[in-house]
């Protein structure tokens, strides 16, 4: 059983029972902006109930420009881990990895490795998809009864972050209904998940967060 492994590169860590947001747009310097940076994760119900979606984006602040070069690393991995015990350790991970034009994806399994450290179990493959290009109508595959994305995205994200300064500066006390959006028009890269929620396990709620490891 052929496995690799990875070493911890940069962690988000959200906690969520069913629908999850979180950000993180701008880390460190040697992360900010590559294949390893992580702006959010999303997991929230699928159009069909019995599913759970599962979405981790990464490289944000992409101008329309940039988005055509930008790429997923052949040696970072993206980590989903999923807690269906209540003891914020990883019970489950989903684990997707490109390799030349393709995301493959692994899991949901438990995982021989926990923490800061994975492996990839290749006897856990549950599929693969075509890494949309930019412009170009996306691309979602699906097997196993799952359903997989990887590609450029619109960011999700909306916060009006020169509001944010103002009342951090005290020359503003709220928010601005609606805002601005710092995040208009910039892009991210993104590894969208679909999982029956029998491959999840019999929680009422689960935690969940997102990792991306870089091969050692």
């Amino acid at each position: 059983m052929k496995k690799s492994k990875m070493i911890l590169g940069l962690s988000l860590v959200a906690i969520s029972g069913l629908v999850l947001i979180a950000a993180d747009h701008i880390d460190a310097p040697s992360v900010t902006g590559n294949a390893a940076d992580i702006t959010d994760m999303y997991a929230f119900q699928g159009q069909d109930t019995n599913n759970l979606v599962f979405a981790v984006n990464t490289q944000g602040l992409l101008s329309p420009g940039a988005t055509g070069a930008a790429t997923f690393s052949e040696n970072v991995m993206i980590e989903v881990n999923i807690d269906n015990t209540g003891d914020n350790v990883e019970d489950l991970v989903i684990q997707a990895i490109r390799k030349g034009d393709k995301m493959y994806f692994f899991g949901p399994y438990a995982p021989s490795v926990k923490g800061t450290s994975s492996t990839i179990d290749v006897s856990k493959a549950s599929g693969s998809v075509a890494i949309s290009k930019y412009g170009a109508t996306a691309t979602v595959a699906t097997e196993n009864g799952m359903k997989f994305f990887a590609g450029p995205r619109d960011d999700p994200f909306f916060f009006d972050l020169g509001q944010f300064q103002a009342i951090l500066g005290s020359t503003a006390t709220a928010f601005n209904n609606p805002g601005t959006d710092t995040f208009a028009e910039t892009n991210v890269l993104a590894v969208v998940i679909e999982v029956p929620k029998s491959k999840l396990g019999t929680a009422d709620a689960i935690n969940v967060w997102s990792e991306t490891k870089k091969k050692q």
